[in-house]
């Protein structure tokens, strides 16, 4: 269902969100779950919720290239205005650089993720990445079912709490794995994105556009992509505490 991509390509959405090679890796990773689950889902989604911007880094252009791809409409939400406005400020960029110039989102500022019912809509398909672990604990299974009530089918990343490295260096909070699946028994849960360079590394922007143009960074790139194919091939033992992200997807 989903396009072959390569991590070069998603490094352009990245650089237009502000962030680099390891976001466009996270992307990476993600779609190659993505792409196995969507394909049990049955007609291809035709509407797509972004239930929440990122807490902190980028603003998940992913999101949008998958609905571009899926040929559906997406609705981008958050309860920060100014996530919103960071939200269309990176399309906006990416579209500057010819990056899916045709297609447009519907923007919403809304006033609590864990109640849903101002939108008055039912969406085929809602992706959350990187918002769960921001949500109070004591509301992350109310946050969820308003996503199952809103959605036919969802799909939760959040930073993987075991990974301690990962999490100091983002200050970000996280979940771990069990955490998860306690929230969501009875899904498919995992790790991924597990980037065979440490966290927090700072590129110049003359680094940067090397890595858009340079022959060493395309080969590079493209071992990213096969390593990141075989991260599910690495004991769990050592993606517990390695990975930057658990997944969650709901049953089909």
């Amino acid at each position: 269902m989903l396009q072959s991509v390569s991590i070069k390509s998603l490094y352009v959405p990245a650089l237009a969100e502000g962030e680099g090679v390891g976001t466009a890796y996270e992307y990476f990773a993600k779609r190659l779950v993505l792409r196995s689950w969507l394909k049990n889902i049955s007609p291809k989604p035709k509407s797509i919720l972004m239930a929440g911007c990122p807490e902190k880094y980028g603003s998940n252009l992913d999101t949008v290239l998958l609905a571009a791809e899926l040929g559906a409409s997406l609705t981008i939400i958050d309860d920060r205005p100014e996530a919103v406005e960071k939200a269309r400020n990176a399309l906006q960029a990416a579209h500057a650089e010819n990056w899916l110039p045709q297609f447009q989102a519907t923007y919403t500022a809304v006033n609590d993720l864990t109640d849903l019912s101002e939108l008055n809509a039912h969406f085929d398909l809602v992706v959350v990445s990187e918002v769960l672990q921001r949500i109070p604990a004591d509301q992350r299974t109310a946050y969820i079912q308003e996503l199952q009530r809103i959605g036919t089918a969802v799909a939760i990343f959040t930073p993987n709490g075991d990974n301690a490295s990962h999490t100091n260096l983002s200050g970000l909070s996280g979940l771990t794995l069990d955490e998860l699946n306690q929230l969501v028994p009875n899904w498919q849960t995992g790790y991924i994105d597990m980037p065979p360079f440490p966290p927090g590394i700072v590129r110049t922007e003359e680094q940067r556009e090397q890595a858009t143009t340079g022959t060493f960074e395309n080969i590079a790139m493209w071992g990213l992509a096969y390593y990141a194919r075989c991260e599910f091939l690495i004991p769990q033992a050592i993606r517990r505490k390695q990975s930057h992200i658990v997944y969650a997807l709901s049953p089909q």
